[in-house]
């Protein structure tokens, strides 16, 4: 729908007389320290070194660490995958972070690269690479 009001002069300093100037400075500066950090602590170390470890490495620290996470895994060409319904607990992406996984926001997954580091590709993995849940194939 076309308007056909013009903005004037007047519409931008009714916006600016909503926030005194002199608390502007206050209020940002106060928005900033309540922002704080609330992941919990992982060892940076340890977490560059399990990055690199091979693919049943890494299994094997996901099911000593919590056999829960070790159901959930897909195993996409080398490369783990841990996708939730819902976002899991802090408890659960510190232990995530830990060995070494990232979360990969466009498709929605932490991921683990096992050792082979890529460049991201155009196509999805799946159909490039074989994939298999590991706790699948315990079972069987």
């Amino acid at each position: 729908m076309k308007t056909t009001k013009k903005l004037t002069k007047g519409l931008l300093a009714d916006t600016a007389n909503l926030v005194p100037a002199e608390t502007a400075p206050a209020a940002a500066a106060q928005s900033a320290v309540e922002k704080k950090d609330s992941r919990l602590p992982i060892d940076a170390e340890a977490r560059k070194k399990n990055r690199t470890l091979p693919t049943p490495k890494v299994l094997e620290l996901l099911k000593n660490a919590n056999p829960g996470l070790f159901n959930l895994a897909e195993v996409v060409g080398k490369w783990i995958w841990v996708a939730f319904r819902e976002t899991p607990a802090p408890e659960l992406r510190q232990q995530l972070a830990q060995i070494g996984f990232h979360w990969n926001r466009e498709r929605q997954a932490w991921q683990h690269p096992c050792g082979a580091f890529r460049l991201r590709g155009f196509q999805d993995p799946h159909e490039k690479y074989e994939s298999y849940f590991p706790a699948d194939s315990r079972a069987a």
